[in-house]
């Protein structure tokens, strides 16, 4: 049994550690479009015409589940695939529906209608497709009433820690962070919404300030894939070795990966 977990990058990573975590004896297949990066300024049909790409390569891999690691791909491409694209013995998922849950408090399954909650002024981090998509704000309405939700697209970030450069992602952030404020001077929770930036969560968390409840997707991921196989066991496919494909140079990705996680990770073509 094997599950597919897809990223345009490295970002997804994060994703796939606390799933490795959490699932230590699920073998993962990991498809990082590195060839294609960055996906957040690029127009829903490339998005979509990539993210099926890359879903299909990894159902050939022996995946029966795909998460979509990539906030970008869940915004642009998810609906859209699951309503016309994925075969009815396969599921794609995205990675925005635990998030929201955590957010509103709500049990995975949960399909009561919207109410109130705790937060009512939400500041989203995320990519520039995925702030124009409002799937965000969408998914929100089913859950929730009465939120204010206040999107910041956060250029350079993704492509300063796809290279490594920390100093820049920081100045980034703090940038994006500050533009966020003058339109939403305190907003009490706060939604990093692209698998890339739970590497700079205590920069957000700091630039943010104490009052803003900074949630994250890694883990909140990890868990509701747990709790999915549990429920849905035969959805781990067929495939029984975990490894890691790219459409990029593999050596190149493989030491941007190795230095990303801090643990050796490598790369083959896809």
């Amino acid at each position: 049994m094997a599950v597919g977990i897809f990223d345009s990058g490295l970002g997804g990573l994060t994703v796939l550690d606390a799933a490795q975590k959490r699932l230590p004896d699920v073998p993962f297949v990991y498809l990082g479009d590195s060839a294609n990066a960055p996906y957040g300024v690029r127009t829903p049909d490339d998005i979509y015409n990539l993210t099926t790409a890359a879903t299909q390569r990894l159902f050939d891999e022996g995946c029966n589940l795909v998460i979509l690691a990539c906030n970008t791909a869940s915004a642009a491409a998810l609906r859209r695939m699951q309503e016309s694209w994925v075969p009815k013995d396969k599921r794609v998922l995205g990675v925005f529906v635990p998030l929201i849950e955590a957010l509103t408090e709500r049990q995975w399954g949960d399909n009561s209608p919207p109410r109130e909650v705790a937060v009512n002024h939400v500041a989203l981090f995320a990519t520039p497709a995925t702030v124009s998509s409002r799937a965000f704000q969408r998914e929100l309405a089913f859950r929730a009433i009465g939120v204010d939700v206040e999107g910041q697209a956060c250029g350079g970030v993704v492509d300063a820690i796809e290279d490594g450069d920390f100093i820049l992602a920081e100045a980034l952030v703090r940038s994006h962070v500050d533009a966020l404020k003058r339109k939403m001077p305190t907003p009490d929770a706060a939604i990093l919404g692209c698998t890339h930036y739970p590497l700079m969560e205590e920069t957000f968390q700091d630039a943010l300030g104490p009052q803003a409840k900074v949630f994250s997707q890694a883990s909140l991921v990890a868990e509701s894939l747990a709790d999915y196989l549990t429920r849905r066991p035969e959805m781990a496919g067929s495939g029984d070795q975990s490894k890691f494909l790219t459409t990029g140079d593999p050596m190149q990705v493989s030491s941007r990966a190795t230095q990303f996680l801090r643990r050796q990770i490598t790369f083959e073509s896809a």
